[in-house]
């Protein structure tokens, strides 16, 4: 511990304990005076610290001329924030922005940022003033309405809370993120806000769901569409935080014979250029076949111009548009809402953070109105009091004006008047003061009428204030008033829709359905896949010798396809893993590994590549009764194995982890697999150097994953090196023998029944290997119609 001590003699401190505190304070200091906004008036401590400078100390009310902004900062800089000066810059910059708080507080000229993500310009360049909504912040400070501490230097004051006549809370929102704990309130619209504020004075045991009722979600600076459902907005507003599904809107347009989709608004929060340059992007990249051109016409108000494709349906294009869009760009997301503020405690100071529901917010903001409301009006009460007190001296004065003039003018002095006066008409020294220094004009008749009128007037309305603050109902009632005025004052029509309650954007237009296939631009390609499992797309292709393959690879697959159409990669494991055309890489180079579409085995590799293109297919042949009709996928495994299944069971795209073509049993694998059409010779030859052709037909469809069928009988030791299919009899597969010498399986010189032991390739020694052509088809038949 005396590692901890200090020279002073004092105790020696842990520095576990000596961090926890001091990180507790610091926890605490940017809780308070940085990071979370009161409930009150719904400002953090910079904000408020920045309205309070131009109002008070530079008098930049609305009626007022523009001060430069550079003014304003070194102001509040000097007299009340402890900071730097581009923290209260930015913090004033977004309080003039129409796209980043629904009712700015500050009237900003010259550039002060876009919703491009411009920056704004430096504060020696712009200017400011209040706008009149802020004035409504501040205008009652000087009614003594709320608390007052001293700045950080201890030369000024500031107020604790401005006595906010709005739930700004609500109304402008706020974002924060504090140790330990953040903040993210949307704003909403100021006439549904009132009106719950309303609702709830005149019920304070409305529920949630009621006040729903009125605020029915957020109203977002930027427009958009809210997509949550009500019961989802009533599960945020009651529990304080969750998230609002968020999206852009849209119509369409018709100039001559071209059509448009036109982005009416965006998501808040999303900056444009960079949206812009996105579906630019996209666009360039045929990504959206539906859009050729995209371009920003956006003035004040958003319009983002999307070019419809000519000749086709543009109202299922603009649909399929946007349907694409909202699932793959940021024009649709969601805000997540954490309704966590400063809510007051017994020292008026200092607040508490604490998550609340909408109707906490209206509760605390409400409580704090009434009282400021009443602090007010004991303010004007006292006041007129003051006023009354010096106009009864008056009063008294000219019932015997001749007398006070001649105590007056037989006084030592201005204090021998005032205790001579106080002693003959039973004056104060506040009253005896007022009528020595009452002007002379004053002591005519007229004005004495004036005098008593005014006393009349100051105490009806003094009588009235006394009732108001006496009763309950009276000052509910008085806010009640305020509020109303105010709503007609600031109040606005939404800019925010939300779906479940209002029209959606082009009428007439069905609800747009996110369909993959409505975004793949057809257009005929070469699948190529090598014999190590590397695969690309080209567009062209003119001899096989001049594809690009890595050293010691060669093309082993190569199809001619429609980018729409599915391809089918068979592996030994048994899996079939089903890929659209297009989102195979299009590339001149070497490819890319096929398992980086799917999650492969170890050691799993491909042995068969069947493209799903309707011009390549045989046409679809019946099966036995009750078989699925062909064509078919033909496969046989080193074990012998061999199964015959439709093509049609794999047409849709698979998962990462494929479907299963045949069930395999531990250690066999498949060897090949092949499309049929039913008419072929199964062509198999084993390692030892035995083969067998045998019918097609004579293996039994399946119409999902099987073991399969015995393709040959097999001598102990031995499996299947090779696997074909023939349609001539003279036609088959090459094995080479150990003598390096090549020979053909063919159906002429091996047919047999399956399951058949099959007929000596070779008199002695065995198989090498499977000289395995590749499989190409460079054009369709002659005749044959798109797919």
């Amino acid at each position: 511990m005396d590692l901890f001590a200090e020279n002073t003699g004092e105790m020696p401190v842990a520095l576990l304990d000596a961090a926890r505190d001091r990180y507790i304070l610091y926890a605490l200091s940017v809780i308070h005076a940085r990071a979370l906004p009161d409930v009150r008036d719904g400002l953090k401590p910079v904000q408020r610290r920045i309205l309070y400078a131009m109002y008070h100390n530079l008098g930049l009310h609305p009626s007022a001329r523009y001060r430069k902004s550079a003014a304003v900062v070194g102001e509040v800089m000097a007299k009340y924030h402890p900071h730097g000066d581009s923290a209260i810059y930015e913090a004033m910059v977004r309080m003039a922005q129409d796209f980043s708080l629904l009712h700015p507080l500050v009237d900003g000229q010259g550039n002060f940022g876009s919703v491009d993500g411009d920056n704004a310009a430096a504060m020696r360049y712009t200017e400011t003033k209040l706008r009149p909504i802020a004035e409504d912040l501040l205008s009652e400070l000087d009614a003594r309405t709320v608390h007052f501490r001293p700045t950080y230097d201890g030369q000024n004051f500031e107020p604790v809370v401005l006595p906010a006549q709005l739930p700004h809370v609500l109304v402008n929102g706020s974002e924060g993120i504090a140790v330990g704990m953040a903040t993210r309130i949307p704003p909403h619209n100021l006439r549904e806000v009132v009106d719950g504020c309303l609702l709830l004075l005149k019920n304070p045991a409305a529920t949630i769901e009621e006040l729903c009722g009125v605020i029915r979600g957020p109203d977002f600076p930027t427009g958009g569409e809210i997509t949550s459902t009500p019961g989802e907005l009533l599960e945020v507003y009651r529990e304080g935080h969750g998230p609002v599904r968020l999206r852009a809107t849209w119509t369409t347009e018709q100039r001559g014979r071209k059509h448009f989709l036109i982005l009416t608004s965006i998501p808040y929060g999303l900056l444009k250029a960079p949206l812009v340059e996105q579906l630019g992007g996209i666009v360039g990249e045929k990504r959206l076949p539906q859009v050729v051109d995209v371009r920003d016409e956006s003035t004040t108000e958003t319009r983002i111009v999307l070019e419809l494709r000519a000749g086709a349906d543009p109202a299922a294009d603009a649909a399929a548009a946007m349907a694409w869009l909202w699932r793959h760009t940021k024009l649709s997301g969601s805000f997540p809402v954490n309704i966590t503020c400063l809510i007051p405690t017994d020292n008026p100071e200092v607040g508490s953070p604490r998550r609340l529901n909408l109707k906490e917010v209206l509760e605390h903001w409400l409580a704090f109105r009434v009282e400021t409301v009443r602090r007010r009006l004991q303010h004007e009460l006292a006041q007129l009091q003051g006023r009354i007190h010096v106009l009864e001296a008056y009063e008294k004065l000219f019932d015997a004006l001749d007398e006070a003039i001649r105590i007056i003018r037989t006084s030592e002095g201005k204090r021998d008047a005032s205790q001579k006066l106080q002693a003959r008409f039973g004056l104060d020294h506040e009253q005896a003061e007022a009528i020595l220094e009452l002007k002379l004009y004053r002591l005519a008749k007229m004005e004495l009428l004036v005098i008593q009128e005014e006393l009349a007037e100051k105490r009806m309305m003094a009588g009235s204030i006394e009732a108001t603050l006496a009763s309950a109902i009276q000052l509910t009632a008085l806010v009640r008033n305020e509020l109303k005025s105010l709503r007609r004052q600031h109040g606005r029509d939404r800019l925010t829709r939300i779906q479940n309650m209002e029209p959606t954007a082009g009428a007439g237009i069905a609800e747009p359905e996110y369909n993959e296939q409505d975004y793949i631009v057809a257009e005929d390609t070469f699948v190529i896949c090598s014999r190590d499992g590397y695969v690309k797309r080209q567009g062209s292709v003119t001899t096989v010798e001049k594809v690009r393959v890595r050293d010691g690879d060669a093309v082993q697959w190569l199809y001619r396809s429609s980018t729409v159409a599915p391809v089918i990669f068979v592996t030994s494991t048994g899996g079939a893993y089903v890929l659209r055309t297009d989102a195979i890489t299009a590339t001149a180079g070497h490819g890319e590994p096929v398992q980086r579409h799917f999650s492969f085995a170890d050691r799993e590799a491909v042995v068969g590549v069947i493209p799903l293109d309707g011009r390549g297919l045989p046409a679809p042949e019946p099966g036995a009764e009750g078989e699925e009709p062909g064509p078919w996928i033909v496969a046989v495994s080193r074990q012998g194995r061999v199964i015959r299944t439709p093509v049609q069971a794999h047409r849709e795209v698979s998962t990462k982890n494929g479907r299963r073509l045949m069930r395999l049993e531990e250690g066999d694998s498949l060897i090949a697999a092949w499309l049929s059409d039913g008419t072929e010779h199964c062509c198999v030859a084993t390692r030892e150097g035995w083969a067998l052709c045998f019918p097609v037909t004579e293996v039994s469809a399946s119409k999902g994953a099987a073991k399969g069928v015995g393709a040959m009988d097999l001598r102990e030791g031995d499996d299947v090196l090779a696997f074909g299919l023939s349609r001539e009899p003279a036609a088959g597969l090459t094995v080479v023998t150990g003598a390096d010498q090549p020979e053909t399986v063919c159906p002429a010189k091996h047919r047999g029944a399956r399951l058949g032991k099959g007929r000596r390739l070779i008199k002695k020694g065995a198989l090498t290997r499977w000289q395995r052509a590749p499989d190409i088809r460079l054009s369709f038949e002659e005749g044959e119609e798109p797919a």
